[in-house]
């Protein structure tokens, strides 16, 4: 078993559902695990979740359904995306909640409902100016009464989603949340009234009080990191992954010395080098060393020195006394010091979501359970 590995406190997930769902009751809290649980193990996340008393999960792709129907969880899925025409079969296979944005795939999906014996419950996507995926506002009537008019589908949902949240003070929320309102009017006035409005991220649920209607999704604020850093202080949530390895080498290295490759890195004095084994093909970019990225070892903050490579980094640890097998924390806390995903994306021009779901499969994640 390798020395690196990702440490993941269920009962950190688990406060942090509990945090969220009474911060936005009475709407309902959807859980997102897509990409593997933003890193952090969808299946070991999703019952933790559960278990706290979220309602609903979804996610990106039917791969990831099925992994977690085959795991034994029957809780509401929600597909986020509409599927393949090839794939509608299996949406229904495994009883997921489904996005439909055309007519074609509500033929589709109502076809592969009629030869199972199913009812399949809709979501109707609105693009309301993020203009990824989803029906014009001025569409989505004529695409709503196309749904409700066939008996193998349930036009559940509707929702939308925003594309500046996690910038408060940024007035497009409102803009896009009046369009969302003006077109669910638009369909009660011709009589279709779905029950479950959405139209929230984890920045909706937490800044936004008006965009949380019925349920919320919310993803990165369930693992304890804030949609952006203006959020951070806003719930009591508590980051629930640490990424640790260990020391497997360490010497001393001479003055005028580089390190790694293209040797990017010189020393100006005599140190010690501690090498560490995970690289970028486990998550940590290549170019965090030469962009401030530190790791904890015996307490103190060092810095990553050079390049990291693919399956292992390097440290400047001065003059301390380092020995094989010490810990090294590149996400969490050892001692008195902190290093969060929120300073790899400071670093790294980028957003901890990013840094959290880059965790590579190569990296063994280890569950323990804490208390809420």
């Amino acid at each position: 078993m390798r020395a690196a590995r990702a440490e993941v406190d269920l009962g950190a997930v688990a406060h942090n559902a509990a945090v969220l769902r009474r911060s936005i009751a009475p709407s309902l809290l959807c859980a997102v695990v897509k990409a593997d649980g933003y890193g952090h193990g969808a299946i070991a996340v999703s019952e933790a979740l559960l278990g706290a008393g979220v309602e609903w999960l979804a996610v990106a792709l039917i791969e990831e359904a099925a992994v977690l129907r085959k795991a034994g969880i029957t809780a509401p899925i929600l597909l986020l995306s509409q599927p393949r025409v090839a794939d509608i079969p299996a949406v229904v296979r495994y009883d997921m909640r489904v996005c439909v944005t055309s007519s074609a795939t509500a033929e589709h999906l109502a076809a592969a409902a009629r030869a199972q014996g199913k009812v399949v419950k809709v979501h109707l996507k609105v693009d309301t100016g993020m203009n990824r995926i989803g029906v014009a506002p001025e569409d989505a009537p004529a695409l709503a009464r196309d749904i409700a008019g066939r008996p193998e589908l349930d036009l559940e949902g509707i929702f939308t989603h925003c594309a500046v949240a996690d910038e408060p003070s940024n007035p497009f929320t409102d803009v896009q949340l009046a369009r969302f309102d003006a077109t669910v009017a638009e369909l009660a006035e011709a009589g279709i009234v779905p029950a479950i409005r959405h139209a929230g991220n984890s920045a909706i649920g937490i800044a936004h009080p008006q965009g949380r209607y019925d349920l919320v999704r919310m993803g990165i604020a369930v693992y304890g990191i804030a949609p952006a850093p203006g959020l951070a202080n806003e719930l009591d949530l508590r980051p629930a992954l640490s990424l640790k390895a260990e020391v497997s080498m360490a010497k001393r290295v001479a003055a005028g010395e580089g390190v790694s490759y293209g040797l990017r890195h010189r020393f100006d004095a005599p140190t010690t080098v501690a090498t560490v084994p995970i690289g970028y093909a486990d998550g940590v970019p290549r170019r965090l060393g030469l962009q401030g990225g530190e790791v904890l070892i015996g307490g103190k903050r060092r810095s990553i020195v050079g390049v990291v490579t693919m399956d292992q980094l390097m440290v400047d640890c001065g003059d301390d006394v380092i020995e094989v097998g010490d810990e090294v924390v590149l996400i969490g806390t050892q001692g008195d010091e902190t290093i969060t995903a929120e300073e790899w994306a400071i670093n790294l021009d980028t957003i901890a979501y990013e840094v959290v779901c880059g965790i590579g499969p190569r990296v063994p994640r280890f569950y323990k359970q804490g208390v809420t």
